[in-house]
């Protein structure tokens, strides 16, 4: 006797057979914001963010303290560059448990008059999260918003935002020998969950998002271009011409994304300050197939366990930046998360720390590795900086 399928899934197998085929993005958004059954509604198991094993998956600040600090020390550094403003704004997009911003108000304590001049907000959708949050933060003086234009403006904006971008859905694009389609979700022969085509005209590449066009849902024409693609690059090249891709080529675009990066322009353009987005993800336009559902740190197919899963799609910087500059704000080139850390001493901090716990310098030096290790986060995870105009903020003086 088989098991009784999640609640979302026969939710969404109702929906699909009765109205049709759904987008990707439409599908993503069900997953993880569904307010009885998505992943960000009930299940977060954020105890890996925080090193437990039985979490879902593990963030940089739940790998150690040292990234939060150094975080705290780019702002307070930022700030006095900004000329010591007070008050201003400082924000925390998808904050996670907390234990980020709780590493940057430790931080802070360095200079109190950063602290003094804070008026903290977190901006965060899910009930579940906000009540860990507020454990983390108690005392902090903090305020939530659930949207980011909800953060009062008039006022310089400091604003982190760690694996926020990975969370927004991106529409996929895949190359057939008829021309392009896009990818959708609908029902396969056996009646589960399938991705399948729906025809479009020209190649999306330059155009953002396009309203797909008629066609039929095709699971089977899918399988064919997916099935033996590659993995995309950890070290994405520059991408080639829509028309010279091949057959079973995948493109994705992120209106989302874009939408985020032209929000945070504006605001910056008007108010001032300036924001980290830190994710893994492209520096540099390609074509990939990067939708992942993770579950108790493995990977598993994003149509097997809907709301069950943490699905993510790869940052598109170049996208975002763009969005940026267009509203008016500055958006230097991306580095690195190993570099942007070693910059800011994360080496040194991470011997002061081992030579207080000598107990701890293996686990320490661990932690060192996972945070700016080229195989593992240094290289695919990316820093953004994006600022007002006129403003040299740390590390990226010589792009601003």
């Amino acid at each position: 006797m088989s098991l009784r399928e999640p609640a979302l899934l026969g939710r969404l197998k109702a929906q699909i057979a009765q109205d049709g085929p759904i987008s990707v993005p439409e599908y993503f958004t069900r997953c993880l914001h569904d307010p009885r059954d998505g992943y960000y509604a009930n299940r977060p198991a954020l105890g890996g963010m925080t090193g437990g094993s039985e979490g879902d998956f593990i963030t940089a600040p739940g790998v150690s303290q040292m990234f939060g600090e150094l975080v705290g020390l780019w702002l307070m550094e930022t700030w006095d560059r900004l000329g010591r403003p007070a008050p201003f704004r400082l924000v925390e997009m998808g904050p996670g448990d907390g234990t980020l911003m709780s590493d940057i108000l430790r931080a802070g304590r360095l200079l109190p008059a950063f602290l003094e001049a804070a008026d903290l907000w977190l901006v965060e959708v899910s009930p579940v999260l906000r009540a860990a949050q507020e454990k983390t933060l108690a005392g902090a003086s903090a305020q939530w918003a659930g949207r980011l234009e909800e953060v009062p403006a008039g006022a310089p904006l400091l604003l982190v935002a760690n694996e926020l971008l990975d969370c927004l859905p991106a529409r996929q694009f895949v190359k057939t020998h008829d021309g392009w389609a896009e990818r959708v979700v609908g029902l396969g022969e056996n009646g589960e969950l399938a991705f399948g085509l729906r025809k479009l005209g020209p190649p999306p590449l330059g155009e953002g998002a396009r309203r797909a066009g008629g066609g039929a849902f095709s699971a089977a024409a899918a399988s064919d271009v997916l099935r033996s693609l590659p993995p995309p690059s950890a070290s994405p090249t520059p991408p080639p011409q829509g028309e010279d891709l091949p057959v079973g080529a995948i493109l994705e675009s992120s209106p989302a994304q874009a939408a985020l990066g032209s929000e945070l322009g504006h605001r910056l353009a008007r108010d001032g300050g300036a924001a980290l987005l830190i994710d893994y993800g492209r520096a540099a336009s390609e074509p990939g197939d990067t939708l992942q559902a993770i579950r108790a740190h493995r990977k598993e197919g994003p149509l097997d366990n809907p709301g069950q899963a943490d699905l993510t799609v790869w940052a598109d910087f170049p996208s975002v930046l763009e969005a940026v500059r267009q509203a008016g704000a500055q958006a230097p080139p991306v580095v690195t998360q190993g570099d942007f850390l070693r910059a800011l001493g994360i080496e040194a901090r991470a011997q002061a720390l081992a030579a207080a716990r000598p107990d701890r310098a293996e686990v320490v030096a661990r932690q060192l590795d996972r945070l700016t290790g080229a195989a593992q986060m240094g290289d695919l995870f990316k820093v953004a900086c994006l600022s007002a105009p006129g403003l040299n903020p740390p590390l990226f003086e010589d792009e601003a």
